[in-house]
Formats: structure tokens, sequence, C-alpha cells
């Protein structure tokens, strides 16, 4: 025996089917999402959402030179640096409840709205998975129908694995964030700020899927795999043979990361377009929306793609 709200009520499609996007628990409050939303989108695919009066972000509060940890595997929460850049720190997140390794929602950056998709480091280490591809690659579609930037931040160790992420079809699942941001006509601008590892660092609009700026911070380890990983690996039968195997792997480890884990590889290469400090962020994401603004694009002619439904 079970409840109607355990069946299909409110908080079930919020926070297990995605099937809703915003929880309330009155009437004015709903109506005040509803509002907000409403502020932040255009009135059709034509036109662009409204510009606001441009305010500075609330940094006593949202320091985004303090925010992310010395210790690369310490989380800490994105939405922060999320509203260490959005204008008076304002953020509307979307499914809030929902595959909460993946954030996503409105802010403005100088009056104009930008669509934010990030990687959330306080949950499972912010992987992408089956739910977190969904809710990605939705809105993703979404901002696009209707002329909203996107604004990536990426901080991932690649792609959840286990048994049960494949057989409820993951590939497939991950490959809609891949098609929906390849698609995507709308200026794309990516920050990676720690981990971007494997097809993670691909699906998260790199410029593989034809992002238009693609910057990095210093402690960006950009890399097939993370650096523990790939030593283990690469230095497998060299490390089994050393007198102090811990402290052989440790020198390997440190090798890798100066070798390959680095933004600085990644420029070389072309994959990133700049390393930035932190509080340089916001001011050349603005530079970088503004000149992305009026980009022409050029796709096939077609009816339309096909999804990996």
């Amino acid at each position: 025996e079970i409840s109607m709200e355990a069946l299909g009520g409110a908080r079930v499609h919020c926070e297990t089917t995605g099937n809703a996007h915003f929880f309330a628990t009155s009437e004015e409050q709903c109506f005040a999402q509803i509002k907000e939303l409403v502020s932040y989108i255009p009135w059709n695919n034509s036109r662009k959402a409204a510009r606001y009066p441009k305010k500075k972000p609330k940094t006593r509060k949202y320091n985004i030179d303090n925010i992310i940890p010395s210790d690369p595997r310490e989380p800490y929460d994105v939405r922060d640096v999320i509203r260490s850049l959005t204008d008076d720190s304002d953020f509307m997140e979307i499914q809030e409840l929902f595959a909460q390794n993946m954030v996503i929602g409105f802010g403005r950056m100088e009056g104009d709205t930008v669509g934010f998709v990030a990687n959330q480091p306080l949950v499972l280490a912010g992987v992408l998975d089956v739910d977190s591809s969904d809710k990605a690659a939705r809105f993703i579609r979404y901002c696009d129908a209707f002329n909203i930037p996107l604004v990536t931040l990426v901080d991932l160790p690649g792609y959840l694995p286990g048994v049960d992420q494949e057989h409820a079809g993951v590939i497939r699942h991950g490959a809609k964030v891949l098609y929906a941001y390849s698609e995507a006509t709308v200026p794309k601008i990516t920050l990676i700020m720690r981990k971007a590892y494997g097809g993670g660092y691909i699906a998260m609009c790199s410029h593989h899927l034809r992002a238009d700026f693609v910057f990095a911070w210093p402690t960006a380890e950009i890399a097939v795999m993370g650096p523990e990983g790939a030593a283990n690996i690469i230095f497998r039968k060299e490390i089994m043979a050393a007198e102090n195997p811990d402290e052989y792997r440790k020198q390997k480890v440190e090798e890798y990361k100066e070798k390959f884990a680095n933004p600085y590889v990644a420029a070389a290469y072309g994959y990133i377009d700049a390393v930035i400090e932190p509080s340089e962020t916001r001011k050349m994401m603005i530079r970088a929306l503004a000149i992305s603004q009026e980009k022409e694009v050029y796709l096939p002619k077609k009816k339309h793609g096909v999804p990996p439904f």
C-alpha cells in the first residue's frame, strides 16, 4: 500500500523523476518563483530577455579568491562561485532538488540573462551520471531555444562508473550533453576550475563542442584521468620494483601533474584560450560574452538532428 504523495507527489517529481522544476510550500512562494523566472526569460524565441541595471556581485560574502579549497579533494559549493560572478550575486536555481551533482539556473552579468551549467563538487564530486546528464542537456537546449548565453563551470572527475549506471544507459544519456552543447548556437563560455578528466572534460562544453571561449584557473587539472590513477597505470612496474613504492608513487604523481595535468599544457595545444586568476573571471567572461554576442553560426541544412533519446 502506497500513498498518493509517495507515488507521484510534488516532492517525488522534484527530487526523483525530475518532471517538476520548482518546489513550493505555499501559493505565495509559487507565484514569487514564477515572477522571478519570467524576469529572466524573453517573451518568445525571436526576442532577447529584458536587460536590467548593472550591479556588482556581493564580494564580501562571495569572494571568489577564497571559495576553492587548497586541497583538490576537498569539496565546495559551486553556487558560491556562480554568485561571485552574477550581478548582485543573484542566482535562480532550476531543479534544485533533482540530480544535485549538477547545478543549473539563471543569473545576470552586466544586466543580461545568462544560463549557468555547473558541476557540484559537494555531491558525488560533481560527476556526470544519467540524471545529471538529462538535467543539463534539457537546460542547454532551453537556453539555446530562447537566445540565452551559456556559462559552464567545470570541476568533475568524469562519468560515474558502475553496473547500475551502465544498465541505465549512461552512454546514451551522457551523449545528450555533448549533443546539446555541439548543436547550441548561443554564446558558450567555459571555465575549468579544478578537475576536468576524460570524457567528462569533453562533455562540459570544451572547444571540441564549439565553445566560443574556454578559460582555466591555475588550479585546473586537464587530463585523461586523475594523476594518482594515471601514475598507477603508467608506472606500475617501476612502482612495484621500487625500494619505497609509496614514495616513488608520490614522485610519479607529481611528475604526471607537472607534465600533463595542468592548464598550461592544455593551453599549448589550444584546448583553452587563457589561464586566468579567479579574480579576473567575471571581467573576462563579460568581455567574452560581448565578443560572442553577434557571432554567426553556419550549420548544415537539415530538418533537425537526431538526439540520443
